[in-house]
């Protein structure tokens, strides 16, 4: 799935997203990464706000393959949480791509504030081939934990 400028939001960085999440009670953070990923990466920590993160995966960590309904399932996880169709959904991956499509998505099914953070928690690969580079959740210092 390509996305394009129309079809959400729109990209933001990390430290925007944390400060909309500090200054607007309904924004929410939805990690759209694995189990896997969330268990031995780590997620990010917004109980200084008295927030957690919406956890809905996106793709299977073993197949690779996109998890059934994804709208059905984020649709459900917002309702559990009280979240309506006009708060900002802050959309986070590995590095920015499957949050792009993950907003995309949403957009389409009527959260028209859907945006992509836009080097997600661990970042894109270096040139050394490493992650945490600089934009991303985990290289600006925000808070995240690791279970």
């Amino acid at each position: 799935m390509s996305a394009n400028s129309n079809d959400y939001a729109g990209d933001v960085s990390a430290r925007a997203a944390w400060a909309d999440l500090e200054a607007t009670a309904e924004a929410t953070l939805i990690d759209v990464r694995t189990r896997a990923e969330w268990i031995y990466v780590g997620v990010p920590l917004l109980s200084a706000l008295n927030k957690a993160p919406l956890l809905v995966e996106w793709d299977d960590f073993e197949s690779g393959t996109l998890v059934p309904d994804f709208t059905g399932r984020l649709e459900a996880e917002l309702a559990r949480a009280g979240i309506g169709n006009e708060a900002p959904l802050y959309f986070l991956c590995r590095s920015g791509a499957r949050s792009r499509n993950a907003a995309v998505l949403a957009t389409a099914a009527g959260h028209a504030r859907s945006y992509n953070i836009e080097f997600g928690f661990e970042g894109r690969l270096s040139p050394e081939r490493h992650r945490a580079t600089p934009g991303s959740w985990k290289a600006e210092g925000l808070p995240w934990v690791q279970s």
